[in-house]
Formats: structure tokens, sequence, C-alpha cells
């Protein structure tokens, strides 16, 4: 019984590591340094839209580590640093980057990367070459991040 058990959860395991290696980026982009100088989008973010979506408890999910500096957001974690003066400690390119692929400046994260797929391991076969979130949101995250000075 053992191995069989053994057997059946390293299948699904396996397939999830290959399915998320052969996954491409949705949109390129240039990192430089630190950072993603260039926005991914066309249009500039909607700090409105990206604050939604830093509290959102699905999508995102900012708050299930972050604290946020706004009296509305009842519980919100700690295993993240604050994001209390985040826009003025980081450049906006610097926060695109954290957003995109926070692995790529720190390996030991917990944090997901939100839009790289490429080499990611360990991605559930459903989410597995999709980006957390889409270019559009990445940006209105970063907007919505660099007001809070």
């Amino acid at each position: 019984m053992t191995k069989w058990v053994f057997a059946l959860l390293a299948v699904p395991a396996l397939a999830i590591v290959n399915v998320a290696a052969g996954a491409a980026d949705p949109l390129p982009y240039e990192i430089i340094g630190d950072g993603i100088p260039a926005p991914l989008t066309s249009s500039a973010g909607d700090p409105a839209r990206g604050r939604e979506l830093i509290v959102a408890r699905d999508s995102a999910n900012c708050v299930l580590c972050h604290a946020v500096p706004d009296a509305t957001i009842r519980f919100a974690g700690d295993v993240g640093p604050s994001l209390a003066g985040v826009g003025q400690r980081l450049t906006v390119p610097q926060l695109r980057l954290r957003v995109v692929d926070e692995l790529r400046l720190n390996p030991a994260t917990v944090m997901p990367s939100y839009f790289k797929v490429a080499g990611l391991a360990q991605v559930a076969v459903p989410y597995a070459g999709k980006p957390i979130l889409s270019a559009r949101e990445v940006e209105d995250i970063v907007a919505w991040l660099a007001t809070l000075q």
C-alpha cells in the first residue's frame, strides 16, 4: 500500500515540473540591474485598480503576506515586509521586477512570480504556463505601490 501511495503522489509532481519547464513568459521584458524599466503595457497603470488587486483575497492576495497602510484592511500578514513606504524605498522599475519575478532577486522568497512563467517548478497543472496576473494588472499594482510614499 505504501509503494502505491508514493507512486501516486510522485507521478503528479513530475507532471507538474515538466509542464512548467516548457512554458514561455507571456510578454518579453528586459531586466536591467535590479529592475524592469519599461512598462509591460502601452498605457500607465491605474493606482485605484492596483489597490483593489492588492487587497483582494483572490488573484494577487498580497495582504496574505504583507501589511498595507490602509485602516480598512482588518487582517494582513507579516511574512513579507510591510508595503508602507515601499514607493519611497524602491523605484518603479524595482517594484515592477519584484511583482513580475521576486525569485530573481531572492531565490529563498515565498512570494510567487506573478508574471514570469518560464522555468518555474512546482506549478499546479491548471496554472502551468499562465501568469497569475496580466500585464495590465502588474502595471496597476506597480502604480499603486509607487504612491506609497
